[in-house]
């Protein structure tokens, strides 16, 4: 990607570059996927003006234009898989979980949705060789569900696993965890996030996993009745566009949790459903979920992709991690 300043674009002055960068509009690419509306708000300038910007932006870092299928092809091989480290799952998923997706997981308490979570911050940070990306993971944790005991425990099954003396520390050390307390600090913490990801692109361990637990849980405690509805579901949009930002940006994989809900008017089939309504299930790439089976063993379902054949594939939630049942 081109390194242009911010004050090498048109329409962007000394103030206005400053205004941005304060905001977290820190490079070109940033700026050429926000609206108008956004960068007008945050650099307290024109919608036009910002328009302008964005059409420069876009220019510089070749973003934005209509290209050929056979280039989006190449483009796609960029895509990075991370591993689950259950071999089931990772099939179901064409390799592993993609980067430059937001994958949600869903399902009941006790489903397994936080322990796949805790394992792919564990994997991510091994190199491509061993499944992993060789990248940092940042986590929001809203429901402080974040155990560093279970990260150490996971640690200690890869030592098992791969014969390799794993460091523990080293692994909390790549985890950059945030506790939002409330709907709008969960929103603001993705902009906190984008900087950290941005100080770290140029390190040995890039952020490479987006992890947010759980998605919906502030807004289904904040958001009450049916009159505040629209306005819940727009900043659920507002958040996961946010996110899938930061996926794209940083050429890394989104996980997002998700609680559920029972229809009980529902006879037939599973009354099982996930919250946030169509906006969560358009906006997510992948939707998996999450259901308990006997003993340790969980059922991951396939339920949306774009790309893939719905699917089924168990799992097992051991004391070292995710395994192969």
């Amino acid at each position: 990607m081109s390194e242009v300043l911010l004050e090498e674009l048109d329409h962007v002055g000394p103030a206005t570059a400053q205004k941005l960068k304060d905001a977290g509009f820190t490079t070109i690419e940033a700026i050429a996927v926000s609206s108008p509306a956004e960068l007008a708000t945050a650099a307290e300038i024109g919608e036009s003006t910002a328009s302008k910007i964005i059409l420069a932006a876009r220019q510089s870092a070749d973003i934005g234009g209509f290209e050929t299928g056979d280039i989006v092809m190449e483009r796609r091989k960029l895509v990075g898989k991370l591993s689950t480290g259950c071999t089931e799952f990772d099939e179901m998923m064409g390799g592993g979980i993609d980067t430059q997706a937001i994958t949600e997981l869903y399902g009941e308490f006790g489903s397994g949705k936080t322990q796949v979570a805790h394992q792919l911050a564990v994997n991510v940070q091994l190199p491509k060789e061993q499944g992993g990306l060789s990248g940092s993971v940042v986590i929001i944790d809203t429901e402080n569900t974040f155990r560093p005991e279970r990260i150490k425990q996971m640690v200690e099954g890869l030592s098992e696993k791969y014969g390799q003396e794993y460091d523990p520390e080293e692994f909390l050390k790549h985890i950059h965890v945030a506790r939002a307390y409330n709907s709008n600090h969960q929103i603001l913490l993705v902009d906190s996030a984008m900087e950290l990801a941005n100080e770290l692109k140029d390190s040995d361990m890039p952020v490479r996993l987006f992890i947010v637990d759980s998605l919906t849980a502030h807004f289904r405690a904040e958001y009450i009745g049916r009159g505040t509805l629209a306005d819940r579901q727009q900043k659920l949009n507002k958040h996961l566009h946010g996110l899938q930002k930061c996926g794209d940006l940083y050429n890394a994989s989104v996980i997002v949790t998700n609680q559920v809900m029972s229809k009980p008017d529902a006879f037939f089939g599973d009354p099982t459903k996930p919250i946030g309504g169509h906006i969560v299930g358009h906006t997510a790439t992948f939707r998996l979920y999450l259901r308990k089976s006997k003993g340790d063993k969980r059922i991951v379902k396939l339920v949306d992709s774009p790309n893939l054949p719905d699917g089924e594939a168990i799992i097992s939630v051991t004391t070292p991690g995710l395994r192969d049942p």
